[in-house]
Formats: C-alpha cells, sequence, structure tokens
C-alpha cells in the first residue's frame, strides 16, 4: 500500500513515468490499494480504508473483527474466500463507529453471527437513525455487558470491556491461541484520538480500561490497534498500551491543572502541545483536550 503511494507521488513529483519500467501509472492506480498480513497462527490483519480488521482462517471456518466500509469488507471477503472455502462463523465488532461497522453490511448473508457490547449495539443504532442510514446497516445479533467467549475450531476468541474509554462501548478482542488481541480505537498509536463524549466516552476510565488490558494480557501478546499515525505500526507490543495510557493520564492531569489554575476553556484549547507527550503526532490535539475539558467540568 505505501509502496504504490510513493510509486504514485513520485512520478507525478518528477513529472516523468520512466522509473516506472514496464508498469504504467494507470495499472498502478488500478491494483487493489490493500493488504493482508499474517500474523501467528491463522491470524492476521487487513488494511485498506477504515481502522484495521483482524482476519481468521482455520478448519472450522472464518472470523473478521471489524469491517471498515463496504468496498474494502467486499475486498477482504474476496481474499478470504481463496483462502478457504469455509463459512464465515463470527463477524466482531470492537466499537460502533462507521469506519469499523460500516462495512458490516456487506456480510449481510455470508455470516452466521455478528457479536459485539451492548452499548456498541446501541450506539450503532442510534448513529443510523441520526444519519438516515438504517437501510445500510447489518447489527450485532449477539451482546454481551463484560465478557463473552466463543470457540471455532483450534481457536478461543474472548472479548473484554473495561469500561467507557475512546466510547462506553469498546471491547478488546482476543485470539487465546495466537495471543493475538485487537484492541481496537482504545489504542490510537501515536496518534491523537478522537473521543466520543456523544457515545459516552470517558477518558478517565480510559485510563483505566489500559491498564486492565494490560493486566489481562502479556508481553508475548501481539496487540493490533485501530489506527496508527506510522500505518505500518498498526500492530505492537504491550509497550504501545503504556504509551497511550500515559497520553491519556497525561492529557487529563494537563487539562485539570489548568482547570484549577484558573485558566479558561479558550486558553486550554490553545495548547499546541501536553506536557509529558513528546511521540504523539498528527492533527486533532483539540480534540482531546475539548474532551478532557467537558469531563472534567460536567
Amino acid at each position: 500500500m505505501e509502496r504504490r503511494k510513493f510509486l504514485i507521488n513520485t512520478a507525478l513529483t518528477a513529472g516523468s513515468l520512466s522509473f516506472l519500467g514496464n508498469k504504467s501509472l494507470a495499472a498502478i492506480l488500478a491494483a487493489p490499494d490493500y493488504k493482508l498480513t499474517p500474523l501467528r497462527n491463522n491470524v492476521g490483519i487487513f488494511t485498506e480504508q477504515g481502522g484495521t480488521i483482524i482476519w481468521m482462517v482455520n478448519k472450522e471456518g472464518i472470523v473478521c473483527v471489524d469491517a471498515e466500509f463496504p468496498d474494502p469488507a467486499t475486498h477482504l471477503i474476496t481474499e478470504l474466500k481463496k483462502k478457504s472455502d469455509k463459512p464465515f462463523q463470527w463477524l466482531i465488532n470492537t466499537h460502533h463507529h462507521g469506519d469499523h461497522t460500516s462495512g458490516n453490511i456487506s456480510f449481510k448473508g455470508l455470516v452466521k453471527n455478528v457479536a459485539a457490547h451492548a452499548n456498541s449495539l446501541t450506539n450503532q443504532k442510534a448513529s443510523a437513525v441520526k444519519q438516515k442510514s438504517e437501510d445500510k446497516q447489518l447489527y450485532p445479533d449477539i451482546t454481551y455487558t463484560t465478557k463473552w467467549r466463543v470457540k471455532v475450531g483450534d481457536e478461543q476468541i474472548s472479548a473484554h470491556y473495561f469500561g467507557p474509554g475512546h466510547t462506553n462501548g469498546d471491547s478488546f478482542i482476543h485470539f487465546e491461541n495466537a495471543n493475538v488481541v485487537h484492541c481496537g480505537d482504545q489504542v490510537f498509536n501515536r496518534m491523537y484520538p478522537y473521543i466520543d463524549r456523544s457515545a459516552g466516552a470517558s477518558c478517565r476510565n480510559w485510563i483505566v480500561a489500559l491498564e486492565s488490558a494490560q493486566k489481562q494480557f502479556n508481553k508475548d501478546t501481539i496487540f493490533v490497534y485501530g489506527h496508527a499515525f506510522d500505518p505500518a505500526k498498526v500492530t505492537g507490543t504491550v509497550d504501545d498500551l503504556k504509551a497511550m495510557q500515559n497520553f491519556m493520564e497525561k492529557l487529563v492531569a494537563f487539562v485539570d491543572g489548568s482547570i484549577k489554575a484558573g485558566k479558561t476553556k479558550e486558553q486550554i484549547l490553545s495548547a499546541t502541545a501536553i506536557p509529558g507527550v513528546t511521540d504523539w503526532q498528527g492533527d486533532g490535539i483539540q480534540r482531546g483536550l475539548t474532551a478532557a475539558y467537558e469531563e472534567l467540568t460536567a
């Protein structure tokens, strides 16, 4: 994916296509801009447009965690059908946001069950009503409140809910034997996060949830993130969870200290950096500042 973008950008910048050799720019533009990457024990990730997807293929069937948008989901389904003729057993959503669930509809009539936290289902329905997109949804038919577990072939899959964070319905999905965990948007790896207060997000409990996740999983776990500043770093280690926890702690401490010091909301939102945070990048620092301010002054 990144190589394709590099080639296109280089061609446009240089004003020449000679370096492409036998491949035309049209051929590169027509090439699929998505990637399936194996991780461990028949578990891998899919990246194209939206939140990262986990896929698993074994002798009993296929499981996917999150679905991006309809077109990427269709690309994923096509590629997985090349890997296996087994049925799609489960689609699991880490939370309700459209870049993770809009692609659910592509699994309609194909997947046996869709699972998510109960709050994720509530939020997905509310969002669909607001956007008048109820006809474009495939809702979870299985929900849980704290923990859920299912066996597919030789893999045990469990969902863990540690309270509100990015929203009030985010789960960590663990492929136990492979020891791969989808963190959903509970981890924006080195990237300023979106914090959805309208869907019950909590900056303070996000810290608690990340601490709970570090206790639940271990140093050998491969973690998959919903988003990353560097697209190549949507997987990582427990150190990334610690870093995300540090970011949230420093965010809350900075906003809390500023409020107690008598600073106005406008003064707080004008900040261009958070003390003690050196490795978070991108646009959107004000989103976190706003969410923390609203929560701490509610």
